[in-house]
């Protein structure tokens, strides 16, 4: 009986957990990284039409950035990936849904009846590195590079929120 209850209850956490990603991690993903590639590419259109100053070196300065945020993306998805995997409940844990109290208004469950599932200890200093990570490849190619400060702020959140995207493709299909 044990074992049926655990199943359903791993179940249980695989759909929250799936649907917490598509709510909270892909829908933003999708909007912000639109935004952030037609600001990206709007400031090399105005760096090629306005600035005179694009260059086969602000091509490969922005392909860098893109790819840069890419591969962020791709790190911070293959972790995420990892978590969905593995535990589950973490994303679970964040897809809890309001309580009903006696007045009819949903209520949030307190603190104390959740539990605190987490990832990795590591995690928000990683995050915090690939961060500085992104801004340091940022301001490098606006202070030093050929790159207009507009694309250069812009195109690494393009490609770091398409990596996300492209890869949790496979669960968009579902």
């Amino acid at each position: 009986m044990a074992k049926l209850i655990s199943l359903k209850q791993q179940e249980g956490h695989d759909a929250r957990a799936t649907a917490y990603i598509k709510a909270y991690m892909l829908f933003p993903a999708g909007i912000l990284g639109l935004i952030s590639m037609i600001g990206g590419v709007g400031g090399l259109g105005y760096q090629l039409i306005a600035t005179d100053s694009y260059t086969w070196w602000t091509f490969l300065q922005s392909s860098g950035l893109l790819l840069l945020g890419g591969v962020l993306g791709w790190v911070q998805t293959t972790y995420h990936r990892w978590i969905l995997t593995n535990r589950p409940e973490v994303f679970a844990a964040r897809m809890r849904q309001p309580t009903v109290s006696k007045s009819g208004k949903p209520k949030r469950e307190s603190a104390a009846s959740q539990e605190q599932a987490s990832g990795s200890p590591w995690a928000p200093g990683a995050y915090m590195v690939g961060l500085a990570v992104l801004l340091a490849g940022s301001m490098v190619s606006m202070i030093y590079g050929a790159v207009h400060p507009i694309a250069a702020c812009f195109l690494p959140w393009a490609g770091f929120f398409w990596a996300k995207l492209f890869f949790w493709k496979s669960m968009l299909k579902n």
